[in-house]
């Protein structure tokens, strides 16, 4: 029993501060964002659809890394997806692609 009253207090200081409303919750949630790309890469060239299901507007970019050390690498220009569109980015390389990827960025208002 002594055991127990030594450890009461801490418990219910704990449930307090666990069942206290944070004002910083809602800030703590981010803003869904960013457009779902896929990708298929056909011999040496990259083709590419984003789509944005949210409400921002985001800034795509594709990133082409090619796997002969002398090719060059590629990063295309932005494109605008806007709510509910989808884009079509392409890049190729001259021979084979190692790697493919995509940047996102959020429009300024």
């Amino acid at each position: 029993m002594r055991r127990f009253r030594s450890f009461a207090p801490a418990v219910v200081a704990l449930v307090l501060v666990l069942a206290l409303p944070s004002e910083s919750a809602p800030a703590d949630k981010p803003d869904p964002f960013g457009a779902a790309c896929r990708s298929t890469v056909i011999g040496s060239q990259v083709i590419a659809h984003c789509f944005n299901p949210y409400v921002a507007v985001d800034r795509v970019r594709l990133h082409i890394e090619c796997a002969r050390w002398w090719d060059i690498d590629s990063d295309s220009a932005a494109v605008e997806t806007e709510p509910a569109r989808t884009v079509r980015l392409t890049g190729r390389c001259w021979k084979e692609v190692r790697s493919v990827w995509f940047s996102h960025q959020r429009a300024a208002d």
